[in-house]
C-alpha cells in the first residue's frame, strides 16, 4: 500500500479536488491512503476566529466562521451537485453546530488554552476529509472516511502532540487494514490526532505530512506521496532565483537539514518515522499528475554540484549573552544552557567564545522571560530581523576550499556574515545575515555552485582520492559506489555548536 498526503492547495477548490480524485484514482491498485489537510487558508481563519472570540470579540468570529460555512457547503454542492450536496451538507451542520458553541464558550470565558486550541484547529481537517471522500465515493473510487482522531494515537502535549507509535500501529492494524484488504480507498485528515482517551490533540502547523509518515510507518507502506503545489524540492526558493532547479533525488539527512533551516515543501519531523522504517518518500506536484518531483532515500547518487540546495530561514533573532570578566566560564555557560532549557528554547545555531555565547532562535518562538532571565547572569542583547542561510550536501567537510569558497561569494555580494556555524554537522554549512541581504546572497550562491552549463570536474574527498563527477551526476569510481551505499547518519537536527562568530 501507499500513503498520498494532499496539501491544503491541493484541496482549496472543487477543481483542485477534482484534480486530486484523478490523481488517487490514477493510483487505486496500489492501494492507497489518502491524507487531506484543511482547505486553503482555513486553518489561519480557525486561528483568528479563536482569537476574536477570546478577546470578546464575537461578532467578528461569528463572521469568520460563517464565512468558512459557507466556503464549505459551497464547495460541496460544486463537487457533488445540488441534490447530492444537499445530502452532504446534514453531515458537515452538525460540525459547525459544534464549532459554534464552543465560540460561544470561547466568548465567555476569554480564554483560549493550547487544549482548547488544539480542539479549535481540528476541525478544517475533519470537513475537508468528509467533502473529499463523498467527492471521490461518487466518482467511483470506493473511498470511506475514517476520523483520523480514532487512529493517530499521541500524549498530551496540545499544539504539539507526540505521535505513540506502538498504540497508532494497533489502531490502523484494526481499523484501516481492512478497508485496505476490501480494496476501499480510506480518506482521512492530517495534522489531527487524539489521546489515549480521546481528548483531540494537533501534531502542530504543517502536521499533515508528519502524519502521513506516521500513518505510513505503522501500515509498513511502500512509499510515501506528499503531493503540494510546487514540482518536488528545489535547488533553492523559486521566488529568490529564477534558476532554481527541480532535485531529481536527495537523502533524507539532506531533506531534512533543509526543512530544518526554511524549506517549506516539508514539515522538519515529516522524515523521521520513514527514515526508521527505510520508507521512501516522494514530493510531487499535484497540479501536474504526471510529476516525477523529488525522491527522497536513505542514499542517494553524488550530486552534480557541490551542494545539493540553498535555503534560508527568515525571522530570525540573535542573542549576545556575554559575561562579566572574572566570571567562571563554566559556571556561565552552564547558567545560560540551564536558561534556555527551563524555557524549553529550540535555539539553530550557537556560537561560543571565552565569555561571550550568541544563540539564534525563531523570533516568534523567542520569550521575554527567558531574556529576562540571562539579564539576571549576563549583559544581553537581542538582534532581530536576521536570516540563517544554510547550504546543504552531503560529505562536504571532504571538499577542501568549499567553505572559503561559500564566504567569499557571499563577501562579493556585499553580505555581512553576523554569525558562523560549520563543523557540528557533516552536511551543512549555516551562517547568518541580515534579512534584507537574503535574496542578493542567496541569487549569487546559486549562480556560484548551481552553474547553468555543467563540466565534468575533479572533486577531491576526504581520503584524498579524486573522482570524477560528470553532468549527469555520476560518480565514475568504486569511492563513489561506497559513498552511496554506506549507512544513512542518523539526522542531528537539535543545537548545533559553531565555530565562530563573525
Amino acid at each position: 500500500m501507499i500513503v498520498m498526503k494532499f496539501g491544503g492547495t491541493s484541496v482549496e477548490s472543487a477543481a483542485a479536488i477534482e484534480g486530486v480524485a484523478a490523481i488517487v484514482a490514477s493510483r487505486r491498485k496500489l492501494s492507497p491512503l489518502v491524507i487531506v489537510s484543511a482547505m486553503a487558508g482555513i486553518t489561519d481563519q480557525l486561528v483568528s476566529i479563536g482569537h476574536a472570540a477570546a478577546s470578546g470579540d464575537w461578532q467578528s468570529a461569528f463572521a469568520v466562521l460563517e464565512s468558512l460555512r459557507e466556503r464549505h457547503l459551497r464547495t460541496a454542492e460544486q463537487l457533488l451537485g445540488k441534490k447530492r450536496g444537499a445530502t452532504l451538507a446534514p453531515r458537515l451542520q452538525p460540525h459547525f453546530f459544534e464549532l459554534e458553541n464552543f465560540v460561544r464558550g470561547l466568548a465567555a470565558v476569554r480564554e483560549l488554552t493550547p487544549r482548547g486550541s488544539d480542539y479549535l484547529l481540528s476541525f478544517g481537517e475533519l470537513l475537508s476529509s468528509i467533502m473529499v471522500a463523498d467527492a471521490f465515493a461518487m466518482r467511483g473510487l470506493n473511498a470511506e472516511w475514517v476520523d483520523s482522531r480514532e487512529c493517530l494515537v499521541t500524549d498530551a502535549a496540545y499544539t504539539r502532540a507526540v505521535p505513540q507509535m506502538a498504540d497508532t500501529r494497533e489502531r490502523c492494524t484494526a481499523k484501516i487494514t481492512p478497508l485496505l484488504s476490501k480494496k476501499r480507498i480510506p480518506i482521512m485528515g492530517g495534522f489531527i490526532a487524539a489521546t489515549r482517551d480521546g481528548v483531540p490533540t494537533t501534531l502542530g502547523r504543517g502536521g499533515s505530512d508528519y502524519s502521513a509518515a506516521v500513518f505510513g510507518a505503522a501500515l509498513d507502506a511502500e512509499r510515501i506521496e506528499i503531493w503540494t503545489d510546487v514540482e518536488g524540492m528545489m535547488t533553492t526558493d523559486p521566488r529568490l532565483c529564477s534558476d532554481a532547479r527541480t532535485i531529481k533525488q536527495i537523502s533524507f539527512n539532506e531533506a531534512a537539514e533543509l526543512a530544518y533551516f526554511g524549506a517549506k515543501v516539508l514539515h522538519p519531523a515529516t522524515l523521521l518515522p520513514a527514515i526508521h522504517q527505510n520508507i521512501p518518500v516522494y514530493v510531487l506536484n499535484s497540479r501536474n499528475g504526471k510529476s516525477t518531483g523529488t525522491e527522497i532515500t536513505a542514499h542517494a547518487p553524488p550530486s552534480r554540484d557541490v551542494f545539493r540546495a540553498i535555503t534560508a530561514k527568515r525571522s530570525v533573532s540573535i542573542v549576545n549573552v556575554v559575561a562579566s570578566r572574572g566570571v567562571m566560564v563554566h559556571g556561565f555557560l552552564r547558567s545560560v544552557f540551564e536558561a534556555l532549557d527551563r524555557h524549553a528554547a529550540s535555539v539553530d545555531i550557537v556560537a561560543i567564545s571565552e565569555v561571550s555565547l550568541s544563540f539564534t532562535m525563531e523570533t516568534k518562538r523567542l520569550p521575554q522571560a527567558l531574556l529576562n532571565d540571562l539579564e539576571q547572569i549576563a549583559d544581553v542583547n537581542c538582534e532581530r530581523e536576521q536570516a540563517i542561510i544554510c547550504l546543504v550536501g552531503e560529505d562536504i567537510h571532504g571538499k577542501p576550499g568549499v567553505a572559503a569558497s561559500v564566504f567569499n561569494t557571499v563577501a562579493d555580494a556585499g553580505v555581512n556574515i553576523r554569525m558562523i556555524s560549520q563543523g557540528a554537522s557533516e552536511i551543512n554549512i549555516s551562517f547568518v545575515v541580515s534579512e534584507e541581504d537574503v535574496p542578493k546572497a542567496v541569487r549569487r550562491l546559486h549562480e556560484q555552485f548551481f552553474p547553468r552549463e555543467h563540466k565534468s570536474a575533479p572533486v577531491k574527498t576526504s581520503s584524498g582520492v579524486h573522482q570524477e563527477i560528470s553532468s549527469n551526476g555520476d560518480a565514475h569510481s568504486a569511492r563513489a559506489k561506497r559513498t552511496v551505499e554506506r549507512k544513512p547518519r542518523s539526522p542531528r537536527r537539535a543545537k548545533r555548536t559553531a565555530v565562530g562568530r563573525a
